[in-house]
């Protein structure tokens, strides 16, 4: 099975840096591309994002051996249900939604019959739009596939085969155990940074302007991480809520014992703890998820 022309519908971060790769590492792959606001079309034809730009759905999709839906995951069903009609019996449709079992199930109900195969790009920025995209965004960075069990091994091979074309080291995982692990690594991370922005935001005692002009780096750091897009991190939370709330739990009653060690003067408890979580952080160096230099290479 090759895959010859790409559909990519939305034509954000994710979406633009899909065509921007493709027009770089593939150039003989047709793409089309389609976006719901027209202002993100014209856009995106003015950068060259994708080969052609559709002004629907159905004329992206017609003749695609691969759709890639880079939509919010609360926006999939609607996606599929505008491209159901014109899809191609052969074509792979795909996504690259960073929560996988609501957007197996509303992609199954959707497009019954059709080779689904949901995705997980492990790649962003806190940009978005089609300003954002470029073409280095996957490389050595992990991709998730999570195929239902029936998933044509052929199908399979040849999406895996496409995002290692990209740059991407793939990865095959169920879908469940995927939202469970992402709830951890990702979700809990920006509920979080959301979180303590807007609680330092909130300080009676301490004005906003205070707050912006000493950010420390830490502070800052997760100021980064809580501009990310809002519909998208809005959906991710509503459509992995459980895993999510598991996680949450695990992550409170961590907190109350963080606090209990504070409370008591118990230099022991969160020196143990400093210590092993600084071992992750070389890890994930280690893994190549991230630069040893310091303050993430930032120039000053």
């Amino acid at each position: 099975m090759r895959i010859e022309r790409v559909a990519i519908i939305g034509l954000g971060l994710l979406g633009g840096s899909i065509g921007l790769a493709l027009r770089e590492r593939a150039p003989g792959i047709v793409t089309t591309g389609f976006d719901a606001n027209p202002q993100v079309r014209a856009r995106a034809g003015e950068r060259g994002l994708v080969s052609a730009i559709a002004q629907t759905p159905a004329e992206a999709v017609r003749e695609a051996d691969l759709v890639v839906l880079c939509v919010p995951v609360g926006a999939m069903r609607d996606a599929a249900e505008a491209i159901a009609a014109a899809l191609p019996e052969s074509a792979i449709v795909s996504d690259v939604g960073s929560s996988k079992q609501s957007v197996a199930r509303a992609l199954a109900e959707v497009l019954p019959g059709r080779c689904v195969i949901p995705a997980h790009p492990v790649a962003g920025t806190e940009e978005s739009g089609p300003d954002a995209g470029f073409a280095t965004l996957f490389v050595g960075r992990w991709c998730i596939l999570t195929p239902p069990e029936d998933t044509d091994p052929e199908a399979l091979e040849a999406l895996s085969n496409f995002w290692a074309g990209l740059g991407a080291k793939v990865e095959v995982m169920d879908a469940a155990h995927h939202d469970l692990v992402l709830a951890v690594t990702s979700h809990i991370p920006h509920l979080i940074a959301f979180t303590i922005v807007g609680t330092a935001s909130d300080l009676e005692e301490v004005t906003r302007s205070e707050v912006i002009k000493y950010s420390a780096g830490g502070f800052r750091d997760f100021t980064r991480i809580a501009a990310s897009d809002p519909v998208m991190w809005r959906d991710v939370f509503l459509s992995n809520r459980e895993a999510v709330l598991e996680m949450l739990g695990r992550f409170t009653e961590d907190l109350t014992a963080l606090q209990r060690a504070i409370r008591s003067g118990d230099g022991e408890t969160l020196h143990d703890l400093f210590a092993r979580t600084r071992a992750i952080r070389r890890q994930v160096i280690e893994e190549g998820q991230e630069t040893a230099r310091p303050d993430f290479g930032r120039e000053h």
